[in-house]
C-alpha cells in the first residue's frame, strides 16, 4: 500500500496595514503614523496599535522593494488639490502601503488638464522619476494608460475608470440619492443643493455623478427640482458658506441642504450661525465624507472610507509593480449614512 502524505495546508497571507488598522478600529494612516513614532497621534491609540501589531505579529514587508531592485522605488499620487481634506486623507492612506512596502512616495499636484497631461504623456518621461502613478479623481485616457505601460509606469486610480488599471472608487450617483431620499424622508419638500465646483478646469466627474444622483432621488421622494435651489460651493468651507448664504437669500428659501462635501457643509453651518438660525431645527444640512470635525459638530453625513481608498489603490498599485497578481475589476468601496443633529424634520 502506497504511502500517504497530509494535504499542505494553505499558506496564510502576512498581516498588512490594513489589517491591523480593522482590528485596532483606526486609519492605515494613523496606524503608519503610530508605528513610526511620527507625532499627531493619542498615546492611548498609539499604544492600542502597537498591541494589535504585536500580536498579529505584523512587519512592513521589504519583498517588494527587493523586487524593485534597479528601479526608481517611487510611487507618485496626482492629486487637483494638495489642501483638501479629501486628497489629504487619501494621500495618507496610499502613503501608508507605499511605506510599508518600501517606496518613496510623491505628491504631485495639478490644476488643469494640459498640467495632467504633461505629467502622463511621453516627452515628460515620467518613467525615469516613478515606477508607479496613482491618479485621485483625475481622468486619464487609454491612450495615456497604455503608454504608462509600455514605458513600465503601474497605473491605478481613485474615483475615475481606466482601461486595463485596477480602481477604487464611491458610486457617487448613489450618494445623491441617499441624500435626497433622506432629506425627504424628513419631510422637506424643498431640498437645497450646494455642488461642486463652478469652473472645472479638470472637468471633476464627482459633482456631475452626485447632482445626478440627487436629481434622481428628489424625482423618486415625488418632487419636482427648482433649479434656483443649486449653488455652487468650489468644495471648501468659505464656498460652502457663501452658496448658503445664497440660498437663504431666496423669497421662498430650502428648509434642508444637501452639501456634496463636509468642508461645504461645515461653511453652510457657519453661515446659518450668523444669522442665528439652527442646523437641523431652522435648516437640516447633509453633507459627504465624514471628516474627523463632522462628529465635533453633529454633522449628518454620508461617510465614505477615505484613508482605505487610498490603502486600496496602493496596494494593487504594489502588485502590479511586483508582477503580483492583480483584480482589474473595479472595487467599489462603500457608503453609510450618518445620522447626526444637523437634520431632523422641517418646522
Amino acid at each position: 500500500m502506497g504511502a500517504t502524505t497530509e494535504p499542505t495546508p494553505p499558506r496564510q497571507r502576512r498581516p498588512r496595514i490594513e489589517d491591523v488598522a480593522q482590528a485596532a478600529h483606526v486609519s492605515v494612516a494613523t496606524v503608519s503614523r503610530a508605528l513610526r513614532g511620527l507625532p499627531n497621534v493619542a498615546e492611548s491609540t498609539r499604544s492600542r496599535v502597537r498591541e494589535v501589531a504585536a500580536e498579529m505579529h505584523y512587519q512592513p514587508d521589504p519583498a517588494a522593494a527587493r523586487l524593485a531592485a534597479g528601479r526608481t522605488r517611487t510611487v507618485i499620487v496626482v492629486v487637483p488639490h494638495l489642501a483638501s481634506w479629501y486628497f489629504s486623507t487619501v494621500i495618507a492612506g496610499a502613503e501608508a502601503v507605499c511605506n510599508e512596502c518600501g517606496y518613496e512616495f510623491l505628491v504631485v499636484g495639478v490644476g488643469t488638464m494640459a498640467e495632467s497631461n504633461r505629467l502622463l504623456d511621453e516627452p515628460y518621461r515620467i518613467e525615469r522619476r516613478t515606477d508607479g502613478v496613482i491618479l485621485v479623481n483625475i481622468q486619464a485616457t487609454d491612450d495615456q494608460a497604455s503608454s504608462l505601460r509600455e514605458r513600465g509606469v503601474a497605473l491605478s486610480t481613485i474615483g475615475t475608470r481606466v482601461e486595463g488599471s485596477p480602481s477604487v472608487f464611491i458610486d457617487d450617483v448613489e450618494v445623491g440619492r441617499l441624500a435626497a431620499t433622506t432629506l425627504a424622508g424628513f419631510g422637506h419638500r424643498r431640498i437645497g443643493l450646494i455642488s461642486g465646483l463652478g469652473q472645472d478646469p479638470l472637468n471633476f466627474e464627482v459633482p456631475k455623478r452626485r447632482t445626478a444622483g440627487f436629481l434622481a432621488g428628489v424625482e423618486q421622494a415625488g418632487l419636482t427640482h427648482d433649479a434656483c435651489l443649486e449653488v455652487g460651493g468650489d468644495f471648501g468651507i468659505d464656498g460652502g458658506q457663501e452658496a448658503m448664504a445664497q440660498l437663504l437669500d431666496l423669497d421662498d428659501p430650502p428648509t434642508a441642504v444637501f452639501a456634496m462635501s463636509d468642508e461645504m457643509a461645515f461653511g453652510a453651518l457657519m453661515a446659518l450661525g450668523t444669522r442665528g438660525l439652527q442646523s437641523g431645527v431652522d435648516v437640516s444640512v447633509l453633507g459627504v465624507d465624514d471628516h474627523d470635525v463632522s462628529r465635533v459638530l453633529a454633522l449628518t453625513t454620508i461617510r465614505q472610507e477615505v484613508a482605505l481608498q487610498g490603502a486600496t489603490a496602493a496596494r494593487s498599485l504594489v502588485a502590479m509593480m511586483t508582477s503580483a497578481p492583480v483584480d482589474l475589476d473595479p472595487i467599489v468601496s462603500p457608503i453609510e449614512l450618518v445620522l447626526r443633529a444637523t437634520t431632523g424634520s422641517p418646522r
